[in-house]
Parts: structure tokens; sequence; C-alpha cells
């Protein structure tokens, strides 16, 4: 199933004995009407989520969705509005008044209401005036004032309150996010939390406060100077404005310009929040350990007296006029070359969703669309695939691809049409249709075991003005569609009729970045704490109790040929499985482990060719993959457990004859190349792998260990095949969650899973030890951007299990600690972190990390700032007391389940333990002080050395001050990825 899949329909006909028994072959969906304990709801027959979709009096729409997992319940608060309602002079309203509704209100996150409010009143009128400055200096003076009246304002706010309210009752999680078309909140909540929770929501929806307004507006400066260094979303943007040349979904963007968001307007976000946060036009959705008639009663009680707006404007969809020929853009930056282009459609309700989705199933599934097997599978392309992305207004069938080398984006591009003009031709295979509809079902029943999923569809159905009966439907309303109907729809909708943007690699010289004013560190109040937090956390809640892996009782253990163990749970809920061979091989055993996989995936049988094998599999609704790790490899098979034997059979002639191809194994290699070399054009793969992997190794690390551009030039056929049939030759363990029994499963791998004589040793392991950091280091590499990202790296102790609870309590304290001072307080950065992590192998060492990413300009200010809080950690009571009931209710409302047992499992083997660790932390947490915190962090934490690692512009970091820390090097790409640049990478 491709990942990039972004259907939003529900399986009807699951594939499963509990499905089955839901449905009946006639009058399967009906909308009907019940009334229970005094409220009436809708509801769908034979519904798989059995949603109840209530009405309350003031208009609020609850979706409520009873899936009983773990004692836990994904909330989602839609609010049907986003960045296509923004004013056209006042863009980025929506999400500014995202970031402003985790400020509080004014019966939490202030020390004073009466005193706080004729502040932020006079700061509100302050920014309307300063919105009609246009003189610089004036504007500068004139926000020094803004700044003295927020910094007066701060003394009566208590930063970051509602995210210490929701800590502490157990939530995870917690965040938001804003489209064009809605904006939607995010809480995963402890069951037994849910009347805390709406007491805290039910507040929040009725009333914005804007406090702290301009250091959260420092924040989303940097959100935007992020997104202006990010060349997928300048393509992004691109496409969008092109395609849509009249519509908001175009013609602005969500985060809004650069003039609007120097010039804020607090009256314009409470406007907006008035006109649109509304019950009337919000849904709270729901899926999870619910009573149905007890959340419904709590809800009602909650939102039931919020205000409606009774003129609440209706949108008006803005028509674009046709595109008649092919538009083509140019996007410059410091990524890798590649090509997007899209196809525009009408809305998400309509029926152009249902059939541009079949069609972008039949092109791009992950196994065998024609973009798959036509150009992927042939290694014609470096990447190819296709998505849809579905807006209200509109949908757009979105195409992407990247170059091999010396291939240009226009051939790539024109690569792609061809594919879809074998759909318009008809020219593909009939049981694709079926197998497509199958693969959906299977994902869909897939994504039901998670209540994030299931949340996810309520959203979109009440977002999209969808009924529910509708909206469960759609996979059998694909089901009638024709081979005939969708030849004839491609033949009429896909013609030169598209948008293509062609990422090239170059310096962009029209980027701009956000000048941001300056501000005075605000105070924090975090001692304090509202009578609403101290009423709420006196709240008699009825306890959840931990639920601990047992090992032995929870994992059935069994025995196959020559002794292999064989570790399985039971899958309860549907007729899918997942089958594994784990074995303790990776690329740190050979580092040819790693290309013996991905060519794998390009052979065939003595009696499949490779396209024909990905086909064969695909009808059974099953799918391969294969993964080498540092020191494991996962050769995993799932799909329909009724098909599991037929492609355990298929799968297993794969591994014990794969055919060697020359032409393949070229072609693999030549990709191999283009794609090392683009990876030293993706800064995220500069940071996250290389500098990363440099600080905590240095020069020879895990991430390092590959075969040298020469010696890849050298693999030949042979010794990869000999890797990949060694593979079952080599001891290894078999990882089950599925539908049947032991004997049953026994049964079938003894009978198809094949096995030598005599299972050899793995390999040797190559240790990489992680470096001791003496004396602090700056590293640095260059890269065109606006912003910095800094990382401290330390080495931490050998591996000691007793660290496990005062650790994460550290992380828990210090994770909201240090967002407070540095996003909070000074407004240094968007993005900020630091932890202390565990080694994941008994005899691995531990690992201090701090991040932050800012502009260059707060480079110096930023790392001071950071340094000297991981040093001079703040001393919280209230702080560590949310810390502590935060760990607490999450243990205990978290339970370990399915395919999760079975790595719990594996991941405590190696740090040789036989419990769940988990048991230690729940035990310890409760009885730890503040002193047990500072004690850590003086002995593990305070004043150590780091290797400091900045990605950044040569043009625009600050030397002098990194100069400050230690020695400073500049790390060329080269010895970050450890292979060498090649001139000419096409193979003869």
């Amino acid at each position: 199933m491709k990942n990039m899949l972004k259907i939003s329909v529900v399986a009807i006909l699951f594939i499963t004995a509990a499905c089955n028994n839901q449905q009946s072959e006639t009058g399967k969906f009906e909308t009907k009407k019940a009334e229970s304990n005094g409220y009436t709801y809708e509801y769908v027959t034979n519904d798989p989520l059995k949603v109840r979709i209530y009405t309350l009096e003031n208009g609020l729409k609850v979706y409520l969705s009873d899936y009983k997992n773990e004692p836990r319940i994904q909330t989602l608060i839609a609010v049907k509005a986003g960045g296509k309602n923004d004013p056209a002079e006042a863009t980025g309203l929506a999400h500014y008044l995202e970031h402003m509704m985790f400020k509080g209100t004014q019966d939490f996150g202030t020390l004073d209401w009466a005193k706080e409010k004729p502040l932020l009143d006079s700061i509100e009128t302050m920014f309307e005036h300063y919105r009609t400055l246009e003189d610089a200096d004036e504007r500068r003076d004139y926000y020094k004032l803004i700044d003295q009246v927020s910094n007066e304002a701060s003394k009566y706010a208590i930063p970051n309150e509602y995210d210490k309210l929701v800590s502490a009752i157990g939530a995870k999680r917690t965040n938001a996010y804003t489209t064009e078309d809605r904006t939607v909140y995010i809480n995963d909540i402890p069951a037994n939390q849910l009347e805390n929770f709406l007491n805290i929501e039910g507040k929040r929806f009725k009333h914005i406060v804007n406090r702290l307004f301009h250091t959260e507006l420092e924040a989303v400066y940097e959100e935007k100077n992020r997104s202006l260094d990010n060349d997928y979303w300048k393509t992004y943007e691109t496409l969008y404005s092109s395609i849509f040349q009249k519509h908001p979904y175009g013609t602005q963007t969500v985060i809004g310009t650069i003039d609007h968001l120097k010039n804020p307007s607090i009256t314009e976000i409470i406007n907006y929040f008035e006109k649109y946060y509304v019950p009337n036009n919000v849904a709270i959705c729901m899926s999870g350990d619910i009573d149905y008639d007890k959340t419904i009663k709590l809800i009602d009680q909650t939102f039931g007296d919020w205000k409606p707006n009774n003129e609440l404007p209706n949108w008006n969809k803005v028509m674009e006029d046709p595109i008649t020929a092919p538009i083509e853009k140019d996007v410059l930056g410091p990524d890798a070359e590649r090509i997007s282009f899209g196809f525009r459609f009408d809305g998400r309700g309509s029926d152009d969703y249902k059939m541009v989705t079949l069609i972008d199933m039949l092109l791009n599934n992950s196994e065998a669309g024609l973009i798959d097997l036509n150009l992927v599978q042939k290694q014609k392309v470096l990447e190819a695939g296709c998505s849809v992305d579905d807006l209200n207004d509109y949908i757009i069938h979105t195409f992407n691809g990247t170059p091999r080398d010396g291939q240009s984006l226009k051939e790539v591009k024109n690569l792609i049409l061809e594919q879809i003009e074998l759909i318009k031709k008809g020219e593909f295979e009939d049981w694709l249709i079926d197998a497509v509809i199958t693969d959906l079902k299977k994902s869909k029943v897939r994504q039901t075991e998670f209540n994030w999923a299931r949340a996810s569809d309520l959203v979109t159905a009440f977002t999209n003005d969808i009924p529910w009966k509708n909206y469960i439907s759609e996979i059998d309303d694909l089901k009638k569609i024709t081979k005939q109907e969708i030849i004839d729809f491609a033949n009429e909708h896909y013609k030169d009729n598209y948008v293509a943007v062609y990422k090239r690699t170059g310096k962009d010289t029209t980027v701009q970045k956000v000048e941001k004013p300056e501000i005075t560190k605000v105070a924090l109040n975090t001692e304090q704490k509202s009578p609403f937090f101290k009423e709420l956390l006196e709240n008699d809640v009825e306890p959840l109790k931990p639920v601990f892996v047992d090992y032995d009782k929870d994992i059935k253990k069994a025995k196959m040929n020559k002794d292999i163990e064989v570790l399985y749970t039971s899958n309860t809920e549907n007729d899918l499985f997942s089958l594994y061979y784990l074995s303790d091989v990776g690329s740190n055993n050979d580092p040819k482990m790693k290309i013996a996989v991905e060519y794998l995936e390009y052979l065939g049988t003595d009696k499949l060719t490779s396209e024909e094998f990905k086909k064969e599999l695909y009808k059974l609704g099953c799918s391969f993959s294969v993964f080498a790790a540092e020191d494991r490899t996962y050769v995993v098979l799932s799909g329909l457990s009724e098909n599991m034997e037929k492609s355990m059979q298929l799968f297993e002639e794969l591994l014990e004859s794969p055919q060697p191809d020359e032409e393949a194994l070229k072609n693999l290699v030549d990709g191999i190349l283009k794609e090392r070399e683009d990876a030293k054009k993706d800064k995220f793969a500069i940071l996250y792998n290389g500098m990363m992997s440099y600080g905590q190794y240095g020069s020879e690390s895990p991430f390092t260990n590959v075969l040298s551009n020469k010696a890849l030039l050298e693999l030949t056929p042979d010794e990869l095949i000999n890797i990949i049939k060694g593979f079952t030759k080599t001891e290894h363990r078999i990882l089950y969650y599925g539908p049947k029994d032991e004997n049953e499963l026994v049964t079938i791998l003894n009978e198809n899973h094949k096995l030598p004589e005599q299972l050899q040793p793995a390999p040797e392991l190559v240790e990489y030890i992680k470096t001791n950091v003496d004396n602090t280091q700056v590293y640095w590499t260059d890269y065109d951007m606006v912003q910095a990202e800094i990382m401290f790296i330390n080495k931490g102790e050998p591996f000691n299990n007793n660290l496990a609870p005062v650790s994460r309590l550290y992380n828990e304290y210090f994770g909201a600690t240090v967002f407070q001072e540095i996003r909070e307080a000074q407004g240094l950065a968007y993005s900020v972190w630091a932890n202390y992590g565990l080694a994941g192998k008994a005899d691995g060492h531990d690992s201090y990390m701090a991040y932050v990413g800012t502009q260059a300009d707060k480079q110096s200010e930023s790392m001071e700032a950071l340094l000297d809080i991981i040093n001079n950690i703040p001393e919280s009571k209230t702080g560590l007391e949310t810390a502590k009931k935060a760990i607490m209710n999450k243990i205990e409302s978290e339970r370990i389940t399915k395919t999760s047992i079975l790595f719990n499992y594996e991941n405590a083997k190696r740090k040789q333990l036989d419990y769940d660790v988990r048991k230690d932390i729940y035990e310890q947490v409760q009885n730890m002080t503040l002193e047990d915190v500072k004690a850590f962090q003086e002995k593990y934490i305070k004043d150590q050395n780091y290797n400091i690692m900045v990605l950044g512009n040569r043009d625009k970091l600050d030397f002098s001050a990194l100069r400050k820390y230690g020695s400073v090097k500049e790390l060329s790409l080269e010895e970050l990825f450890g292979y060498e640049k090649v001139e000419k990478i096409h193979i003869q």
C-alpha cells in the first residue's frame, strides 16, 4: 500500500468474520435515528465504526466512535474554517489563531484577569496603530512601546498553562493543524480524564485571549522562515498558485504573506474567532474507549451553553477558469531536482474524487500499478508516484518524479504522462481494478485499528459536509465503476490541462525572510497556578490501573523446524496477518546487506519475472518488504490471512531462487549513486543523518559504514544473490501477528519456510562506539538557507536500566521547561527540544541531544539561551508535579497490543531485560522529588562538553560567536556521508 495514499474512506466489506456478521446483502447502509438517555442521535446501519452523530441545540456536531483497544480516547475538535477563509488583506489569520488558542482564557493562563485584560486591550490597540506606520524608524520605536506593555502584561500570564493542564491529565500528542479548509485541535487522552478534558476545552473554545502575543508572533515568523527554506514547500505553493489563479487555495497561503505577518492584527483575529469558532461551525470527533451516553451528556454540560453565530457566512466556492494548455513553472533551491505536476478536479464530495482515487491506485499502489511496474520496477526513473490532494472545493491529482543521472525533468514528466495514456487507452489488465479495491479495503481495515485514523475519518466527513452514510459507502461506489467509465473519464479529464513545476537545483535569489523586531524576554510565572488549574487537579477521577506486558503470558512461544523460535500474538479483530523473519544480521555485519535487499526488489524467480511476481502477490492482497538496519534485517510479509500460505510460497521461491539480473544491478547502482548525490543536497539528510552521526560517533559511524562508490561499481549479481539466499540459511526467528492458532501457524511455517540442514551463525558484528567528548568542539556545514539548525550532542553513560525512571522524568520535566524559556519567554525559535536517550542495547551508551532551529541572526542568542537552561535547569515544583502526573496518567492508560507486544519484547531482550521496563518507571517516578531530577541533571548533563553541530549559510553564521565554545571546523559533505563524490555516475 503506498505511503502517499490520501483516500479517506472506510472499508465496508471488511475481510473479517466480525464485519461479515454486521452486513447484509440488501439495505446495507441506512441512516436512522435513535434516542438514548435523553439524547437523539443518527447512526448508519452496519457501520463498522459504530458512529453516533449528535447535534446539540446550539448546532454543535458530535461524532462518537467506540473502540476499546486501550482506555484512551483520540479527540479531534474540528473548525470548518481554514486559510481560504482568511481576508485577502490579512492572510494567515486562521493559522495564527490556531497558535493563540494554546494561550489560555480568562479562567486559566492568568494570575489576575482583571489586571491583565486592560493591558491586553492596550496591546491590541497598539498593534492596530502599528499597522498604519510606514517609516522604518518610527515602526521600530513604536514596537519598543509594544514590547514594554507586553512585558508588563506578561507579569500576569502563566505561560503554557494549557499544555500543563492537558499534560497533567495524561494527554499525548497535543497539537493542532490548519489547512486551507479546516483547523483541527488534537489530544489523545486517558478515558478516565474525559470530564476534566471537556472542562478545559469547553472554556478554551468559548473565549480567546491573545496573551503573550508578540513572543508567539516570533514563533510564527520562524515558521514562515522555515517554509522559505523548504524546497518542497516552495514547490507546493508554486503548484497551487498556478492551478488556482482565482481561488484562495492559490491566491493566498495558509501561513500568510510576509507583509501581513509584519503587520498583525489582534482585532482581525478576534473577529475571525467570533465569526467561525462557534458551535454551529464545529464538530467534536472522538474515537476510543467511549461510553456514548456518558460522553454526550458531559459534552452537553461543558459545551451546551456555547452561543451560536446565527449569521454564520456561507462559503461560496470560487470558480476557476479551465486550464487549456500546460502551465510550466520553475523553482530554484539547493535540494535535488524533481518534477511535480497536477490536474485539477471537482472537490472532495464529488464523484470526481471517487474516479480520481481509483485511477490514482491503478497508476501507483506501490506494488502493481502502471507507474510501479513500468517506471519504478524497470528503473526508468529514480522515483515516481502520485497522490490525491483532497481539498473541499477542488482536488488535485498530483504526480511526482525524480530523474536518474543524465535524465531531464521533462523526460520524467513524459514517462509518467505515458502511463496516464495507457489508462486512457484501456491498456491495463482487468483484474487490476478488483485488486486495487481489495487493497483499499485492506488498508482501511488496518487503519480502523487506530483511533487516530478513525477520528480523522469523522473530521473529513464533517468538514466536507458528506453524510456519514455516503462517506462509508464510498468503496461500494468504487466497485460499481466499470473499466470503460474509467477510460472515458481519463480521456475527458487528463489532457494538456495540467500545471508542472520543475524544481531545479540552484540559488534562489528571490528568497526573503521575515525581519523580526527586537523583543525583551518576558516574565515566566512558572510556579504559579490559576484557580482553575488547582480545582482541576483536585477533581476525583477513578484511577486506571496500569497493565504491563507479561512476556510469559502475552506472547505465545513455539518452535518450528530446526528449532527456530516462533513468537506470536493473536489478531482477534480482523483477517489480516503480519509475518516477520527477523535476524541479527544487518549492515554493520556486512554493508552489502542493504544493497542486497534493495536488489531483491527487482528480481524474479525461475518461474516468474519480477513484474509477474509483484502482480501475483498483489492479486492475493499481500505485499512484502525487506529492510536492513544496522544490526538487524526484517523480512516482512503481510496481507489477507486466507492467502497467507499462497503468498508465503511465492515469497519463499523468491528468497530461495532469485534470478540474477545484470541490467537491474547496473540500474540499481546507477540509481544509488544518484541518490547519494541528491542526499548531499537535502538539508534534513545532512543534519539528521550526516551531522547527527558525526556528532555521536565521529568520522566512522554506522551511517558512514557503506560501500564506497568504487566498491558499488564492482558489485556482481552473484555476490548479492548469495547474500539473499543466505538469509534463511542464517540463524533467525519468526514473529507473527494474525488470526491463525499455534498449530495451524507452525504447520504452515514447517511446510513453506524453506531451511537448510544446518543454520549458520550470524557473521561478526562491527561495533561502533560513541565518541568521548573531551572538549567542546563546533562542527559546521554550509547550506544555502535563511535559518540555522544547531545541535548539542554528548555521549551519555553506559547503559544502566536504573536510569530509566529518572531520565523519563527529566525528559518530561525539561521538555516543557526548555519550550517555555526559548519559545514562550524569548521567542527565539519555532522548534526547540532536548532529550536524554537511553541506549538501545545492554552494551551500548546513552546520549544527550539538544536542538534549536532559529533565524541565523539569532544564532548566538539562541545557543546561549539553550546552553544556559541545560546547565542551570529552572526549579519548578509545579512543573515537576505536572511532569509526574503526566507520566503516571500515560502509563496507566496506555496498552501495548498487537505487533507492539512482540517488538516490546524484542527490545527488552536487547537490553537483557525479562520484563516491561515501564513497571520500574511507574513505581519509582511517583516517589521522586525535584532533588532527584537535579541530582540526575548535575551528574549527567550539567557542564558537559559537546560536539556542537551547526548547519547554515556561511555568509549568515556568526563564527566569532561559535569560537567562544571551542575550535570550529567545517565538515565537507564527503566527510559527513562517507563516500566520495562521483563526477560521472552513469554506468557504461
